[in-house]
């Protein structure tokens, strides 16, 4: 099983800032995505549905190595 890794600004500002938003969320749509892309910079963007946020689609940012949590947001334009 992968370790799931999150970086300090994730920890001291996103959760923060987002208290909706939890690790387990975050570690559940990378594990289980609706989909993923790669960003210009080499990070990684996960969209999934949270059934919590009643089905509301949050984003993930990784860094390259697609296990270190870097930002996390709700995201009302995804699209498939």
């Amino acid at each position: 099983m992968i370790q799931i890794k999150f970086t300090l600004y994730f920890e001291n500002e996103v959760l923060r800032k987002r208290p909706y938003l939890t690790k387990d969320m975050c570690v559940r749509i990378i594990g289980n995505p609706l989909k993923v892309e790669r960003q210009e910079d080499d990070r990684f963007r996960f969209w999934g549905k949270v059934r919590e946020l009643e089905d509301r689609i949050v984003r993930v940012v990784t860094l390259e190595d697609k296990i270190t949590i870097h930002n996390a947001f709700l995201d009302g334009r995804f699209k498939l």
